[in-house]
């Protein structure tokens, strides 16, 4: 069984840093593209980010590219969301989930997700 626990969520003012951490268990990174996703109250899911179980492609929605980076630890297996010149919109509560294969394939596994909130 899979499972993404996130953390890293909380309270900062526009401008400033959080890193989201996406804890994996039950399958290897290298066996998973993890995706990261957010959700602001009154719309719809958006895919913010995604690394493929490779490594080697990365995807940005275009409101996060320059602001946001994905990372990943496989020794810990655990996927990571650097998000630097937070700003009011990126208030979401945010969500990692697994992929089969590509970050176009639909989520398999979600997580419960965090609540970050940026105030003005």
């Amino acid at each position: 069984q899979v499972q993404l626990v996130e953390s890293g969520g909380g309270l900062v003012q526009s401008g400033g840093s959080l890193r989201l951490s996406c804890a994996v268990s039950g399958v290897t990174l290298d066996y998973k593209t993890i995706g990261w996703f957010r959700q602001a109250p009154g719309k719809e899911r958006e895919k913010v980010s995604c690394l493929s179980k490779s490594g080697a492609y990365t995807y940005y929605a275009d409101s996060v590219k320059g602001r946001f980076t994905i990372s990943r630890d496989i020794a810990k297996n655990t996927v990571y969301l650097q998000m630097n010149t937070l700003k009011p919109e990126d208030t979401a509560v945010y969500y990692c989930a697994s992929h089969r294969w590509l970050c176009s394939d639909p989520p398999d596994y979600w997580g419960q997700g965090t609540q970050v909130t940026v105030s003005s």
